[in-house]
């Protein structure tokens, strides 16, 4: 993979001098900024939302799930599960699909009233997605119309990972003539690690999926000593 265009040290230290949230200083401040790190050595955390619909510019977040792991182990009892009341309105779509209902979430804390765990939780880590602009656009609308600033961290994205594995596999004859690469939804991407079948759309099931999906990943083709440089965006 591609090394990241962005030196996030260097962002990271320009977002702490820029940020006015205590919260946001305090997740820039402690943010893992090691490019060089072999990958066995990255601590991880897999990040999913569950949202009201796919417009990070007009939906919302309704719900957070997050597992902290590394190439070796997953840490299930310090992971985190929050449903959120959204400041847009549910739409009967997005119910069918997470399984959220009305009432849950009139009964749900605002994101602001999570936001210091959850930031607790993500920093000093290096938060892993499957598809970044949910997680990253979501995030960052979702902060700045609540605080006022929106939020960056840096990345790894399976989705992303997997579209170049399988770029790689299709050869060049592959590319000339054009030929799909094949399917890059969670579920699917998991079935060719032989990964067992989860229910999707639950955020804490969807980053415990993603987590497992970055560790066959890395086994399959990448060297332990590889350095995050390589996969993070």
């Amino acid at each position: 993979m591609a090394k990241s265009p962005l030196d996030w040290s260097q962002r990271y230290e320009q977002l702490l001098q820029t940020a006015q949230n205590p919260l946001l200083k305090d997740f820039y401040q402690q943010a893992f900024t090691n490019q060089t790190a072999p990958l066995k050595d990255v601590p991880f955390v897999a990040l999913d939302f569950e949202t009201t619909g796919l417009d990070a510019n007009s939906d919302d977040i309704v719900s957070v799930g997050l597992v902290p792991f590394n190439v070796n182990r997953i840490y299930c009892k310090e992971s985190r599960h929050w449903v959120v009341q959204p400041r847009r309105d549910l739409s009967e779509e997005s119910i069918v699909i997470h399984g959220i209902t009305h009432s849950e979430v009139d009964e749900a804390p605002d994101l602001n009233r999570i936001l210091a765990p959850l930031l607790d939780a993500l920093k000093g880590k290096v938060v892993v997605v499957h598809y970044a602009a949910i997680e990253r656009h979501f995030f960052y609308n979702a902060l700045l119309m609540r605080i006022k600033e929106g939020i960056e961290f840096a990345l790894v994205d399976t989705m992303e990972i997997e579209r170049r594995a399988l770029k790689a596999r299709q050869g060049l004859l592959g590319r000339l003539f054009n030929s799909k690469l094949g399917s890059l939804r969670l579920s699917d991407t998991r079935e060719r690690y032989s990964l067992p079948l989860y229910q999707n759309h639950n955020a804490l099931t969807d980053a415990l999926a993603t987590a497992e999906l970055l560790q066959a990943q890395l086994s399959y083709h990448y060297r332990s000593d590889t350095p995050l440089s390589e996969i993070w965006l």
